[in-house]
């Protein structure tokens, strides 16, 4: 069904119109949104329609904005066909209305002159015809012997060869209007003697010739080879239409500051219709329907020139046909004229097919070579399970094995697109996939979300290194931009994959098996499950609990998934030039431009080691004195800004690097600066764990420390990359060993830690927090399964009784085991309800 809805079309400004269309969007989604939680729709119902909807009417005024442009696209395929009849509906008035009715234009101009191209074709192979058939026939009677050689016969071929001359002079001075410039050589012309020249070089038997200049010494300052031209086209025209004993009159007269100059005929005339007409190229009157129609083309083109004008003048019998010519030569005059290009697209010739057009993305970004029609089967898979497993479930082995699929598909596609590749799978690779899927199987393993979150995330970010083999921080940041901007780059690919090799029948048998196995597996399914209770319960058990209040929440999950799934494999397939990302820094040759700001920043560490080893030497007696802080609250203070303060260190280390000169000033300045920070991050581990134990154990303390430990170990990595002179490893060694610290810290079991190392704490500034407590995961049970404390009242906790088999998780189900074994559970109670 073909729509077409314009309402924006009285709007002037693209601009506005993209405006208006994003207001329309937002505030469609916010009503519906709005109206299905009043009416007690979930928001998973009710979110994904509203962008569904918003995104339909976006769609359609999207469509009535750009479909000038689909039919542009359109016509111009038929214009490259030779069918220039096509026009656009230009009814906007934006700068796409303005771009279709210059289209328009340009499409009426080129009907135009394709008719003056066939016109010319069909006159020129007329007036060829005629002389090649008489000269032929003449050349023909003398080889048979019929006539005999003789100035008669002579004559009438050269009078057949000179009209050819004629008609090949004519295209010659055609080709001189196509360039659009010509020289002229003016100089004082006397009209009577260049009048009768041309006459007695046009007369023709059997008609009457008068010329007549007044005064009889009348000059016109011209071009004598041009102006005899013009006059030699009018009489040919004047000629070729005058009847057999007709008088052709010729005159020149001085009229004010002009020369008119006017040549008649006794013909039958030019109607007024046609009189602006006949002066175009190819054109010819219809009562002069001969000829090719260059010759008055030629003469207005020669009149132009000389700054006159031509034109077709009122006459009582016959044609007249003046010229005015200006009498002052120092009147300024036209010497160019509009170039009207006669060219039209030639017939397709059976050549090779034409290479298709260069991508220019292509030395920074290639394209897939090859259809990968798995690749694409796959990830619409993966979309399927998520859609099916994930929501209305708990963390657990469905995830697990929807992010495992996913990972596992891009990885797939790594090895896939290596065969034959310039990058071979290798052992990085295989170490890459081994660290990958433990990080995935936290999901089943831990139940805090946090712990669980950043596994997945650093498994994900660390299959798309893998897939570009980042080598600097700015190629991490082109890495993680490629996957989202990869839903466009690889549309070209999934078009040529999706396509098939043949035709559109290589698709119905597999569609066709698809269908007929899912109906008999639904129609099977359905009578064994109404005979026997048992199968029922297999059923229900491995078969989702789909309704309709969820289902657009499911199919945008699906999309989504299968979407950056795809993108994702698509990066594997074809990695961008990630490491060609580059600051624009060049090394400095003034060592002051670099060595001042390192050493402002070498004196600020250390004036600020002195003043930690000052505090560490004094004891608490000597910081209360001073700052009127116990030790606990000193070591607080700082940790924030001491992490801050080694992320800046790394960033000005890698800014030195690239601006410094290699040579000793800079070693010696950086690995001063590296040795400081490194003592500045042991400073800061130590004052959290202070901190730690004077106020307790939370996540985000232990997620600081291990961040702050991994910027150590960045830290240390900087030196070595400064010793051995080579860099290209310190990046994704650093991002490996940071996936391998989270592993570790999943491995340690986060909230278990927090609970065991908060109640044994013996020298505590604060009590035990046990709502705290009460508020972690099932992974902390083991320690709380006997405590028992009635200052906390169960608020929060992990429903894992509903639990099925896709969510099933380790640590839930430990959890519920302690608490059944226990008659009287303790604070772990609080984690399980």
């Amino acid at each position: 069904m073909k729509y077409d809805v314009r309402p924006l079309d009285a709007v002037r400004s693209i601009k506005v119109k993209l405006g208006l269309l994003v207001a329309v969007t937002i505030t469609v989604a916010s009503v519906l949104a709005v109206v299905g939680t009043r009416a007690g729709l979930s928001p998973w119902a009710t979110v994904p329609v509203a962008v569904l909807a918003a995104l339909g009417i976006t769609q359609l005024l999207a469509r009535g904005m750009t479909s000038p442009l689909r039919e542009m696209t359109h016509a111009a395929q038929q214009m490259a066909q030779g069918d220039y009849s096509r026009r656009v509906r230009a009814t906007s008035g934006d700068e796409v209305g303005e771009l279709a009715a210059a289209f328009n234009r340009m499409s009426a101009t080129l009907e135009m002159v394709d008719r003056h191209r066939r016109d010319l074709v069909a006159n020129v192979s007329h007036e060829l015809r005629t002389p090649i058939s008489a000269l032929q026939a003449v050349l023909e009677n003398l080889v048979d012997g019929v006539s005999q050689p003789g100035p008669e016969e002579l004559r009438r071929a050269l009078a057949q060869t000179e009209r050819l001359g004629r008609l090949v002079s004519d295209l010659l001075d055609l080709s001189r209007v196509e360039e659009g410039v010509t020289p002229l050589r003016f100089k004082e012309v006397r009209l009577a003697d260049l009048l009768e020249e041309a006459v007695t070089q046009a007369r023709i038997e059997g008609l009457r010739y008068a010329v007549l200049v007044r005064p009889e010494a009348l000059t016109v300052p011209a071009d004598p080879d041009r102006l005899h031209q013009l006059l030699a086209n009018l009489l040919d025209n004047a000629s070729r239409h005058s009847p057999r004993g007709g008088l052709v009159r010729v005159t020149a007269d001085s009229t004010g500051g002009d020369v008119l100059v006017a040549v008649a005929d006794e013909g039958p005339g030019i109607a007024v219709s046609d009189r602006r007409a006949v002066f175009e190229r190819f054109t010819t009157s219809a009562a002069h329907n001969s000829g090719t129609g260059l010759g008055l083309a030629i003469s207005r083109w020669v009149a132009q020139l000389h700054g006159g004008t031509i034109a077709v003048a009122d006459s009582d019998h016959g044609c007249r046909i003046e010229v005015t010519l200006p009498a002052d030569a120092t009147r300024p005059i036209t010497t160019k004229e509009p170039i009207m290009s006669t060219l039209t697209p030639p017939a397709p010739a059976p050549s090779p097919p034409a290479a298709p057009p260069r991508d220019g993305l292509a030395p920074y970004w290639p394209d897939a070579p090859r259809r990968r029609p798995g690749i694409v089967a796959a990830a619409v898979a993966a979309g399927t399970l998520a859609a099916i497993v994930l929501p209305n479930r708990n963390v657990g082995i469905g995830t697990t094995l929807v992010f495992g699929a996913v990972a596992a598909i891009v990885l797939g596609a790594r090895a896939w697109g290596s065969k034959g590749g310039s990058r071979p799978w290798g052992r990085l690779d295989s170490l890459d996939a081994a660290l990958v899927a433990p990080l995935v199987a936290t999901l089943f393993v831990r139940d805090a979300d946090w712990i669980t979150i950043l596994c997945l995330l650093a498994g994900l970010a660390l299959v798309a290194v893998n897939s570009t083999r980042a080598a600097s921080v700015l190629a991490l940041l082109g890495t993680a931009a490629a996957v989202p901007l990869a839903l466009l780059r690889g549309l070209p690919w999934l078009g040529r994959t999706l396509k098939p090799r043949t035709s559109v029948q290589a698709w119905i048998p597999a569609v066709r098996a698809t269908i007929f196995s899912v109906v008999l597996l639904l129609v099977f399914g359905a009578l064994f499950a109404s005979a026997d209770a048992l199968f029922a319960s297999w059923v229900d058990a491995i078969t989702p609990n789909i309704t309709w209040n969820d289902l657009p929440a499911r199919v945008v999950l699906a999309v989504f998934i299968a979407a950056g799934t795809l993108a994702a494999a698509y990066v594997s397939l074809a990695p961008p030039a990630v490491d060609r990302l580059q600051l624009p820094l060049r090394p400095s040759r003034r060592l002051f431009e670099w060595l001042a700001p390192v050493t402002a920043v070498n004196a600020t560490f250390l004036l600020f080691l002195v003043a930690q080893a000052t505090a560490m030497f004094g004891g608490h007696d000597y910081l209360r004195r001073t700052t009127g802080l116990t030790y606990a609250d000193y070591v607080h203070q700082g940790f924030g800004q001491l992490t801050v303060a080694t992320i800046l260190t790394v960033t000005i280390v890698a800014w030195a690097a690239r601006k410094a000169t290699p040579g000793r000033a800079r070693d010696l300045a950086l690995g001063a600066l590296c040795l400081m920070t490194i003592v500045v991050v042991v400073s800061a581990l130590y004052r959290m764990h202070l901190y730690e134990e004077a106020y307790g154990f939370t996540r985000l303390r232990l997620l600081v420390s291990v961040f702050e430990g991994w910027l150590g170990v960045v830290v240390l990595l900087v030196m070595a990359a400064g010793a051995v002179k080579a860099r290209g490893w310190l990046v994704p060694l650093a991002v490996r060993l940071g996936a391998v610290g989270l592993l570790g810290l999943a491995v340690l079991n986060p909230d278990l830690y927090i609970a065991e190392h908060n109640l044994s704490r013996t020298d505590a500034t604060t009590p035990i927090d046990y709502s705290y407590l009460a508020e972690l995961s099932t992974d902390a049970a083991p320690a709380l399964i006997d405590l028992r404390t009635a200052a906390v009242t169960c608020r929060s906790g992990t429903d894992v009784k509903g639990d099925d088999w896709l969510a099933w998780n380790i640590s839930r189900s430990r959890a519920r085991s302690l608490v059944a074994s226990h008659r009287s559970p303790g604070l772990a109670g609080c984690l399980v309800r």
